[in-house]
């Protein structure tokens, strides 16, 4: 598609229906074929609200990897042809459900406010009760959202908090799928509350706000702690808390601290946030962590049945050593299975590591290029005098091209910084040691199992050679 294509297409939009399939040809042209053929094919245009496109994708992993990896360049692609669209909501096309989308607001028992932020179906029919894994370090806390979902007002307000990606949203989201079905239902989390807040102010139109606010029967707020500090708004939130309360409806909250804790919000709140059931949510222990990668893994194996199959050593490895969060852990699990899919092979263990070096926490300024040097020259038995001389027999160039290429991908040195590290090299010299190794791999795995080892050794300190 070319410049004059593209100006075409930007005038032939003026008109009220958002042409998607402009957009989808725009994305093949940008991202290339492969990536639209792979995930943003996938990707229905639902609807357009005032300022934002709700789209479609078939299943949650699908959603993670394209909002992870190409969200802000298909804005960008969407506001060449519509400038008011500022974000995108995706939904899961769950075939369990109703496929009329453009009926979904009408037909579900939500609450929402028109030509508002709120406009779109936060509860994910992805996030169940028979999908959220227990274990010891969240079990209190699904009891008591299951409780919830049977017995309205049976704790109220319930209060669940913990770090980030424990499964907070998760637990809010089965109870509104549960009491959704008799019951209306309003979910959001305390940032678009805040935001229509401040805008139904700005309107003058506060009788409205307090309407839809007040006129449900079970609140779920996710998030609460971003409140803190804006006064106003809590004030609001105070009166609208027990106006529910006081005509028997059911709230739920979380946060990522105990009431007690949260920091610039007012005593009378904090204290009707502890007057009701407080739950936590610990890091999962290992034992949970284990269900959680199992569970995920099998998942995706019945989704790409013919390209995954994720050892258990690998498994055990994600389990034990990503442990700050159940977010990060399926994060973990998707990378290795993204791996998987574009190189068609389940990486091994040292390959596992490299794609998760982040997750696990490993400093980058303790991969130096002196420790490449040094594990290099040993494990080809050469001195780093030898590495580093200006000979090139066949023995010392090899390593010195390995240690090159290993210093490239493990450091974020630039190629002028690299070469003056190895003897004053110049940068043209480091671009052909890169290259070099990059082609032997490709035809002998013999250095592929060497690059591995080294890898391995380095990031980790292992002496044993065998991964």
């Amino acid at each position: 598609m070319n410049k004059s294509t593209n100006i075409n297409n930007l005038k032939s939009l003026q008109s009220e229906n958002f042409d998607w399939k402009l957009v989808q040809s725009e994305m093949k042209n940008k991202l290339g074929l492969d990536i639209y053929e792979s995930w943003l094919k996938k990707i229905t245009f639902v609807d357009e609200f005032n300022n934002y496109l709700l789209l479609s994708v078939p299943t949650r992993f699908i959603k993670d990897w394209i909002t992870s990896r190409y969200l802000d360049q298909i804005l960008q692609i969407i506001r060449l042809y519509k400038k008011d669209i500022i974000r995108i909501e995706f939904k899961i096309n769950d075939k369990n459900t109703n496929q009329n989308f453009e009926n979904t607001n009408v037909s579900e028992n939500i609450s929402f406010i028109k030509d508002s932020y709120l406009q779109y179906n936060r509860i994910d029919p992805n996030k169940r009760f028979d999908n959220f894994i227990t274990g010891t370090s969240n079990k209190l806390a699904y009891e008591a959202s299951l409780k919830v979902s049977e017995n309205i007002s049976h704790y109220n307000p319930l209060y669940i908090y913990g770090g980030v990606g424990m499964g907070k949203t998760h637990l809010l989201n089965s109870i509104g799928i549960e009491l959704k079905k008799n019951n209306k239902v309003m979910f959001i989390s305390a940032e678009r509350f805040m935001y229509q807040f401040i805008k139904s102010i700005k309107a003058n139109d506060m009788v409205k706000f307090k309407e839809y606010f007040r006129n449900t029967d079970i609140l779920l707020i996710d998030d609460i702690q971003f409140i803190s500090g804006k006064e106003v708004m809590q004030e609001e939130f105070f009166h609208t808390f027990n106006a529910l309360l006081d005509k028997g409806s059911q709230i739920i909250v979380s946060a990522d601290r105990a009431p007690n804790k949260l920091s610039r919000i007012q005593d009378r709140i904090k204290s009707r946030f502890s007057g009701g059931l407080v739950v936590d949510i610990q890091k999962p222990d290992l034992e949970l962590r284990k269900k959680i990668v199992e569970k995920k893994t099998e998942e995706l194996s019945s989704l790409y049945a013919d390209q995954l199959h994720v050892s258990k050593d690998i498994q055990d490895f994600i389990s034990t050593e990503i442990s700050a969060s159940v977010r990060e852990l399926v994060g973990g699990i998707n990378r290795v299975v993204s791996f998987s899919r574009v190189y068609n092979k389940v990486p091994n263990l040292a390959e596992t590591k490299v794609v998760l070096k982040d997750l696990l926490n490993l400093a980058e300024n303790k991969v130096t290029i002196d420790l490449i040097q040094t594990t290099v020259c040993k494990f080809f038995k050469i001195s780093k005098n030898e590495m580093l001389s200006s000979r090139r027999s066949r023995y010392l160039v090899r390593p010195r091209q390995t240690a090159i290429y290993l210093t490239k991908i493990l450091t974020s040195k630039s190629l002028p910084e690299i070469g003056r590290e190895f003897s004053n090299r110049d940068h043209t010299t480091i671009i052909h040691s890169v290259k070099t190794i990059e082609k032997i791999k490709e035809k002998d795995p013999e250095m592929v199992d060497n690059i591995n080892k080294l890898k391995n050794q380095i990031l980790y300190n292992n002496k044993d050679n065998e991964i």
